[in-house]
């Protein structure tokens, strides 16, 4: 069962300059942390993890950086568990499902919410207290993706 990201016992925060080269590092933090925590770059949730890593820090690059000069990333994990938030102080709160998201002006949140949910994970936009930023929020599952890709083979 996946637990939400409170109850997950490792942790890694890496705040960034909302610029393109945030992409990169929040990438190759991931992939570090992640081996760290003796989750394998191979683990089938791993790759789409990292593209959505990648897409959820882009879009902070390309439409919040005017509000956000900063970006911050909270890594977690917990033993069959891998979340990872992406956090900016841009108010706008983009819509992970619906017509936005599935749609021309959200093909990158499309592409989310599909990886994230064929995995059996969750996409949550979670408003800042004071409603002037916002953390999107992915956890999947890691047991159950390691499942399907052996019974797959």
């Amino acid at each position: 069962m996946t637990r939400g990201p409170a109850a997950l016992p490792r942790r890694h925060v890496l705040t960034l300059p909302t610029i393109p080269g945030a992409v990169r590092v929040a990438r190759q933090t991931a992939e570090m942390t992640f081996s760290d925590w003796g989750i394998s770059l191979a683990h089938p949730a791993v790759g789409p993890a990292l593209l959505v890593l990648s897409e959820l820090v882009t879009n902070s690059v390309r439409h919040a950086a005017v509000l956000s000069p900063q970006t911050t990333i909270t890594y977690a994990a917990g033993e069959d568990t891998l979340a990872f938030a992406v956090h900016d102080r841009h108010p706008y709160r983009p819509p992970l499902c619906g017509p936005v998201a599935a749609g021309g002006d959200g093909g990158g949140l499309a592409t989310v919410t599909e990886l994230v949910l064929g995995l059996g994970g969750t996409a949550v936009v979670r408003p800042d207290a004071d409603g002037n930023g916002k953390s999107v929020w992915i956890t999947l599952p890691l047991q159950r993706a390691a499942r399907e890709r052996r019974e797959r083979t």
